[in-house]
């Protein structure tokens, strides 16, 4: 079986036309393509080409094992997203054929307001100690804006919020409700740097008490609200609302609802703000359908929609209008990259903390997985703005995008 596993991935990696994948074995040495990107993959035991034969959630495994190994995880996997192309195709064409299953199991996993805590606390409860070691004092937990070459992670992070506050005009007369708190970064600075009233929710627990401290320390409990409240349970009326990479974790049967439960939540004057990771259109029904490895080891029970789906979704269920749409897919790259070259300096110290070698490989692995996605276009993120019908917002230009070698994004 081995044999025969180890024969059929290679012909897989022998369609290998963009990058260069040096193999590795104990006496055995194999090439596999030309050009750039290029990575070496040590494979240590044989049982990962058996492992490897089941996409992404096979190979998250087999490594998280030790079973193979690399220097540069992110070239490895943009490899592999560079030379999908007939494994898409052959997906694309099955998708129509596995939509009744996918619907079925979806059915089988209702989104409770008991199985999204669950599902949430998952991730964002694995415990402050990982986040505040990752992300930057900000604890912003989302893509950065690079607005100009030099730009720290923490300067891009707040450029981000100022470009958020910016866009939905907040003022002191405004009151903002904020769906996903994350560790309470936007709440903070829009009440501090507009005046403006901000009520934020979330479900996870230690965001919930560690936002509240955040607010304390800025004496800003005056101005902002911290709830512990599924979105569904939410009411009265809102001028401005934000949900930054929250809407990813709702789930593919819930985009719409929870766009309707917005749209109900604003004002006829207000105007939402919706940072959004997406995925490929042409990948989105197949996609809907993967046990991929980071439904199964990082976020169960999220989805990425498409930017087609949020249309049909906003159209469907919504009186908002998109008056204009970003996109921050290339500040993904370096976002990312900071992130895991932070974690990187601190593993002796995150596994005193508790968190073992086989947890440190599964994060390694998909904050590489996701930079590689970025930055080959698999996945994207954009700022969409969004309002209500008697809203005055118009949109103004946008910023500039920064240089390229800033971002790194393409080799």
């Amino acid at each position: 079986m081995i044999g025969f596993s180890r024969w059929l991935m290679g012909l897989v990696l022998s369609r290998i036309r963009s990058g260069t994948l040096v193999v590795i074995e104990p006496g055995t040495y194999r090439r596999y393509g030309r050009g750039t990107p290029a990575a070496t993959v040590t494979v240590r035991t044989p049982r990962a080409w058996r492992q490897l034969l089941r996409g992404s959630l096979g190979l998250a495994e087999a490594y998280a094992a030790g079973h193979w190994d690399t220097p540069d995880l992110v070239a490895v996997i943009r490899i592999a997203a560079r030379n999908a192309h007939a494994v898409d195709r052959a997906r694309a064409r099955l998708a129509p054929v596995w939509r009744p299953f996918n619907h079925l199991r979806a059915i089988r996993r209702p989104s409770t307001r008991r199985q999204r805590r669950h599902d949430i606390a998952a991730h964002y409860d694995l415990g402050n100690e990982l986040f505040t070691r990752m992300l930057d004092p900000s604890m912003m937990y989302s893509c950065a804006f690079f607005a100009e070459p030099g730009m720290s992670l923490e300067e891009a992070q707040r450029t981000k919020l100022e470009l958020i506050c910016q866009k939905l005009e907040l003022t002191p007369e405004d009151h903002v409700l904020e769906i996903g708190t994350g560790w309470g970064g936007f709440a903070v600075h829009a009440a501090a740097s507009r005046g403006c009233r901000v009520t934020t929710t979330t479900i996870s627990e230690e965001q919930y008490e560690f936002a509240r401290q955040q607010v304390r320390g800025a004496r800003l409990e005056h101005l902002v609200t911290v709830l512990r409240e599924d979105y569904r349970d939410l009411r009265g009326q809102y001028d401005k609302l934000v949900s930054i990479e929250m809407i990813e974790a709702v789930g593919w049967r819930h985009t719409g609802a929870f766009l309707g439960s917005c749209s109900k939540l604003l004002a006829d004057h207000g105007a939402m703000l919706l940072q959004v990771i997406t995925i490929d259109d042409r990948l989105y029904e197949a996609e809907k359908a993967s046990r991929s490895f980071i439904k199964e080891h990082i976020f169960p029970g999220g989805s990425l929609p498409s930017l087609g789906s949020l249309r049909h979704d906003l159209s469907g269920h919504t009186d908002l209008r998109i008056v204009s749409e970003h996109e921050l897919t290339g500040h993904y790259v370096p976002t990312l990259r900071q992130w895991r070259e932070r974690l990187t300096a601190q593993l002796d110290e995150l596994s005193e903390l508790g968190y073992d070698e086989r947890f440190q490989r599964i994060w390694m692995l998909y904050l590489a997985y996701c930079e590689a996605g970025f930055a080959e276009g698999r996945i994207g993120d954009f700022q969409l703005l969004l309002a209500k019908p008697l809203s005055p917002l118009r949109g103004g230009p946008l910023p500039s995008r920064p240089a390229e070698p800033v971002l790194g994004a393409r080799a």
